[in-house]
C-alpha cells in the first residue's frame, strides 16, 4: 500500500511539472485561435520543451493509473491534489509568477476544497442507471456557460474564459470517459476484441475531443494569464464538473456518511468563492496593466 501511495506522489508531481514545462513556453509559443489552431497545435509538438512537458503528464497518468489500481481511490485522490500547489510553488519558484494575499487565499481554499473533495470519496455514494440523453443535455449546458464566458469581452480577453472552459472540457471528458466504462460493464464482450469494442463506442470521441479542447484552452490561457491562477481555476473545474454531472446523469447522491456529504458541500461552496476570487482578481490585473497603454494612446 505505501508503494503505491508513493507512487500516487511521484505522478502527482510529474503532471505538475509536466504543465510547468508546458506553461514555460507560453510567451514563445504561437495562441491556437481561429483558423491557426491546427498550425499552432503542431507548433506545440514540434516544440522539445512543450513535447517532453506532455511526456511528463503522460508517464504521470500511467503512475496514477497505477495507483489508484491498488490503493483507495480517496487516498490516491487527496495526494493528486497535491499537484495544484506543487505546480503554484514551481511557478514562483521558476517562472517567477506572483500573487496578491487575496489571490493567496483563494489559491489555498481551492486546494483544501479538492482535498475535501477527495476525502469525501470515502463516503461512498449509491448509483443509479446512466441516462445518455442527460449527460448529452449537461453537456449541452455547460457549453451555453462556455458560449457565455467567451462572449464576455473582459474574460475572454484575459484568458480567464479559456481556464474555466479548460476545466469544463475535462471535466466533460472525465463523464464520458464513465459512461464507456459503464457502457463496456453492460456490454457483451464476448467475441468482440477490446479495440474494436473500444472504436465502436460512441463516447470514445467525444471524450477524446474534450482531453482535445481542454489542453488547447489551457495552453492558450497560458499565454494570457499567469499560471498560478489559470491552472488552480482549471483543476477545480475538471474536479466539480463530473461529480456535479455524476449526480445529475448517473443518479449519484451524496455520500451518506453526515461528514463526508458535509466536506463535499463545503468543497462546492468553496470552489466557487475561491474561482470567482480568482477570475476578478485576474481581470482586474489585466485591466489595470492596460491603463498605461490606453493612456499613451490617447495622449499621441
Amino acid at each position: 500500500m505505501l508503494l503505491y501511495l508513493v507512487l500516487a506522489v511521484l505522478a502527482s508531481t510529474l503532471m505538475a511539472l509536466g504543465l510547468l514545462m508546458m506553461r514555460s513556453r507560453a510567451a514563445v509559443l504561437p495562441e491556437a485561435r481561429g483558423a491557426r489552431i491546427v498550425r499552432a497545435v503542431i507548433a506545440w509538438f514540434l516544440d522539445p520543451m512543450w513535447a517532453a512537458g506532455v511526456g511528463v503528464q503522460t508517464l504521470g497518468w500511467v503512475l496514477y493509473v497505477t495507483a489508484v489500481s491498488q490503493a483507495p481511490v480517496s487516498m490516491v485522490a487527496v495526494m493528486m491534489q497535491g499537484g495544484i500547489a506543487l505546480f503554484v510553488i514551481f511557478s514562483v519558484v521558476a517562472l517567477g509568477e506572483r500573487a496578491r494575499v487575496a489571490e493567496w487565499a483563494g489559491i489555498l481554499a481551492i486546494i483544501v476544497a479538492m482535498i475535501l473533495l477527495a476525502m469525501s470519496l470515502s463516503g461512498g455514494s449509491a448509483q443509479g442507471a446512466m441516462s445518455a440523453r442527460v449527460i448529452l443535455s449537461f453537456a449541452a449546458v455547460l457549453l451555453v456557460i462556455a458560449a457565455a464566458t467567451f462572449a464576455s469581452p473582459r474574460m475572454a480577453r484575459g484568458g480567464i474564459a479559456q481556464a474555466i472552459n479548460s476545466g469544463i472540457a475535462f471535466g466533460l471528458a472525465s463523464i464520458f470517459t464513465k459512461a464507456m466504462t459503464d457502457a463496456f460493464e453492460i456490454s457483451d464482450m464476448s467475441g468482440t476484441g477490446l479495440a474494436m469494442r473500444i472504436l465502436a463506442d460512441p463516447w470514445v470521441y467525444p471524450m477524446i475531443a474534450a482531453n482535445i479542447a481542454g489542453m488547447v484552452m489551457l495552453q492558450n490561457s497560458f499565454h494570457q494569464a499567469r499560471g498560478i491562477i489559470t491552472m488552480p481555476l482549471s483543476s477545480a473545474l475538471s474536479n466539480v464538473v463530473p461529480i456535479v454531472g455524476g449526480m445529475i446523469a448517473f443518479g449519484e447522491r451524496l455520500p451518506g456518511d453526515p461528514v463526508a456529504a458535509a466536506m463535499r458541500v463545503t468543497a462546492f461552496l468553496l470552489t466557487i468563492a475561491a474561482s470567482t476570487t480568482l477570475a476578478v482578481s485576474e481581470e482586474e490585473k489585466l485591466e489595470r496593466e492596460a491603463l498605461p497603454v490606453k493612456s499613451a494612446d490617447l495622449a499621441s
